[in-house]
């Protein structure tokens, strides 16, 4: 009797098999199938007739002022508009990106962080195509369960993936494994954003001080928030915020000795703008902490010069620059600067990263006190204890690709020259207005590729 070698086609002839026999004919392929270590049961098969239709549908961008202009009059019809929209774009957005990794080769898929995360897709796409049309409050009520669960369940995803396209990089190419991962990521955040809005638009319709006859102050801070995004983020408080917390992580990691750099803020410091303070709020600190540390470690115990903010108001956008002297960036690492995947510190970043099974990328996991609270960041599922307080010199090299997705998803930018023996310019360039779309990746631009 000759043997079928190919794992592959003894799964397809099991899913032909009665499905008394076809889990063991199963098991049998895919234990086959699993001899690398890095390797692990493929997903199993599912008829791909339901994702084709999902994915035939086109997501439907939203910007930040389409979502304040909607949210700041909530009545009960709106509401529930929000919650068949979120309702239909989630299994959409997911499907997209499920095709994405339907694309990879087989041993790509195999691989256990890529196959973990395609599972929490899956489960989560079967999960959202399933639920009815939101028709009345109890409805909504019962959707934000599942969308709270659901975000909770997604926190292992950042590292997973960051892992996954660090080891697949041999099997798909570096560039490959940018590109999956840059698109994983835009369309992540994309989903938090509409499944928080719309839970954030839920807690303020339900809360007392909503109802027309409620009392409450002339100047509530509530006023200021439509969901999750904050009308009037002040740059310059803003930054002076993010500003102490990377303060404190280097105090920590660098001790009472050294001298750290202060923060000197000029340009237009009464700017405002509408945004998601847990986004801008990552970009800009991350961003300080490169600098304080590039800083430190330049200069030593030697009294360090100042990191200079400057904050430039224009028409129709806003540009923060942080300049530094912290010596620049070392030329074997600077071609890589907004790559997941490529450069010299590959295997550290992969040590690094396997100790965070959780990650949301916000800055309560840069915060060195677990237990400090973050005001205005994204607050459903929580953050992993073991991230906040890790070592400030465990360094996962995702800061400055993760910022550059955010600062690009508003259609922003984010550009970094570096004087080698000098230091850096960062450039944050975002939309004053808040008018532009949220930038996805497209039905139209994947089939393309």
């Amino acid at each position: 009797m000759k043997v079928n070698a190919n794992p592959l086609h003894t799964i397809e002839k099991a899913l032909k098999l009665p499905p008394a026999v076809r889990a063991q004919a199963y098991a049998t392929a895919t234990a086959s199938a699993n001899t690398a270590p890095t390797c692990t049961v493929p997903p199993p098969w599912r008829p791909s007739n339901v994702l084709d239709d999902w994915v035939a549908r086109e997501s439907r961008p939203i910007s930040l002022r389409q979502l304040s202009f909607f949210g700041r009059t909530l009545t009960e019809p709106r509401l529930l508009e929000s919650a068949n929209y979120v309702r239909l774009e989630l299994p959409t957005r997911i499907a997209h990106r499920l095709r994405n990794m339907q694309t990879l080769p087989y041993t790509a898929l195999t691989n256990e962080h890529i196959s973990h995360c395609y599972e929490l897709y899956y489960g989560a796409f079967e999960r959202f195509r399933k639920v009815p049309e939101v028709r009345n409050l109890d409805d909504n009520d019962k959707y934000c369960k599942v969308l709270k669960q659901t975000l909770n369940e997604h926190l292992s995803v950042i590292p997973r993936l960051a892992m996954g396209v660090l080891e697949i990089q041999d099997t798909i190419g570096p560039d490959q494994s940018d590109l999956l991962m840059k698109t994983l990521l835009r369309s992540r955040i994309s989903r938090r954003v509409i499944a928080e809005q719309h839970l954030a638009l839920t807690e303020t319709f339900h809360s007392p001080w909503h109802f027309p006859t409620a009392k409450k102050p002339p100047s509530s801070p509530e006023d200021e928030f439509v969901g999750e995004i904050f009308l009037k983020c002040n740059a310059k408080e803003i930054i002076e915020k993010c500003a102490a917390t990377a303060t404190a992580l280097a105090a920590k990691a660098y001790g009472p000795d050294v001298a750290i750099p202060n923060i000197v803020l000029q340009g237009h410091l009464d700017t405002t703008f509408p945004y998601i303070p847990s986004h801008i709020e990552y970009i800009i600190g991350e961003l300080l902490r490169n600098s304080i540390q590039a800083v430190i470690e330049q200069r030593g115990l030697a009294k360090p010069p100042p990191i200079e903010v400057l904050i430039c108001e224009a028409a129709q956008h806003i540009i923060i620059r942080i300049s530094d002297q912290g010596g620049g960036i070392d030329r074997s690492v600077l071609p890589y600067l907004w790559s997941f995947a490529k450069g010299p510190r590959r295997h550290r970043r992969l040590e690094n990263l396997a100790t965070v099974p959780r990650l949301k990328a916000t800055m309560q996991e840069l915060q060195p006190d677990a237990a400090q609270q973050h005001s205005s960041g994204e607050k459903y599922g929580s953050s992993l204890s073991s991230l906040s307080s890790r070592p400030p010199e465990l360094r996962l090299g995702m800061g400055l690709p993760m910022s550059k997705i955010y600062a690009e998803y508003w259609a922003g930018s984010l550009e970094l020259h570096s004087l080698e023996g000098y230091g850096c310019d960062a450039f944050l360039q975002i939309s004053r207005l808040g008018n532009k779309n949220e930038v996805l990746t497209t039905r139209a631009s994947m089939d393309a590729v």
